[in-house]
């Protein structure tokens, strides 16, 4: 059996947690790009693992080892419990897949209506005549910025800026591949769901930081944030949807948000130095071993191969 490829099926468990609460040590952008390739690397790992324990299990078949002139199956322990592994695998392995597909179709649809939608607009920005205070940036080619007329009441001119810059960063930094990225990993394996929230905050975090720099101030920036969200959750939204792919000012923990803005909390405090170090070397030590470990058990797998059709000692 090639037992360091239980290792990239493991090690996301441990890196989920981690993520949670180092997520608000890193500058947004930093926090982002680490999370997104530390989720797309161990996806890539598990994924590649389940299918190097199908192989041992599936060289008791004697077409398998005919076709690899296999002279011994690829086993050294119990025939019974390696081929059980293999069909557990091949059955985690297909439903993975079959998850990754339909999440894959549902992201390019949800894109290309997305796209539908920005086509039929004129401009940047698209005023919706609706009483609902919400706005959200939609992304297409080339993105458009949705505000209803309600939340544009909602706020004053400074912070209606504010607002349509924060919505600008989501789509010129193109946020919402980052959240497909992560989403998809998750379905490839159930621990690398709980990233999503991380994610989501670094998100907003970085949307909010090149709108304070866009306007030249954190306080308006901050009021801005607070005020549309307290507006957004004053009203019904009873029978209101947004599009599969949108991204707004108002979501995730404003309050935590704000308090990042303005420079208080905890998480000013943790995003120095020493803590922004430990935080990357963290998650960049889980990728390294998910991705060593299934390399390793890919050279076990390939040795194994050689001696059972009699090329190595």
């Amino acid at each position: 059996m090639i037992h360091t490829a239980w290792i990239p099926l493991l090690v996301p468990f441990l890196v989920a947690p981690a993520g949670r609460r180092l997520a608000s040590n890193l500058p947004p952008r930093q926090a982002m790009w680490l999370l997104t390739t530390t989720a797309a690397g161990l996806a890539a790992a598990s994924t590649c693992a389940l299918a190097l324990l199908i192989v041992p299990g599936a060289t008791h078949l004697h077409v398998v080892a005919a076709l690899g002139h296999l002279l011994t199956p690829l086993s050294s322990g119990s025939p019974d419990a390696v081929i059980a592994i293999a069909v557990a695998a091949g059955a985690l392995l297909a439903w993975c897949t079959a998850r990754l597909v339909r999440g894959v179709r549902r992201r390019w649809t949800q894109l290309r209506q997305a796209g539908r939608l920005a086509a039929e607009a004129d401009g940047e920005l698209v005023v919706l005549p609706d009483e609902h205070p919400d706005a959200y940036a939609l992304p297409g080619s080339p993105g458009r910025i949705v505000v209803t007329t309600g939340m544009l009441r909602a706020l004053s001119a400074p912070e209606r800026e504010v607002l349509i810059a924060h919505e600008r960063a989501h789509l010129r930094e193109r946020h919402h591949l980052f959240s497909a990225v992560v989403d998809l990993a998750g379905l490839c394996h159930p621990a690398l769901r709980t990233l999503r929230e991380p994610l989501a905050y670094a998100l907003e975090r970085s949307a909010d930081e090149s709108a304070a720099r866009a306007v030249g101030s954190r306080r308006l920036t901050a009021r801005a944030i607070g005020r549309a969200a307290l507006a957004t959750r004053a009203s019904s939204t009873a029978g209101r949807t947004r599009p599969g792919l949108a991204l707004s000012a108002t979501a995730g923990p404003v309050p935590r948000r704000v308090a990042a803005l303005l420079g208080h909390g905890t998480e000013t405090r943790m995003t120095r130095p020493l803590a922004r170090r430990a935080a990357v070397m963290v998650l960049t030590a889980c990728l390294a071993l998910s991705a060593g470990a299934s390399l390793q058990a890919a050279d076990d797998l390939h040795d194994g191969i050689e001696v059972a059709q009699g090329e190595a000692p």
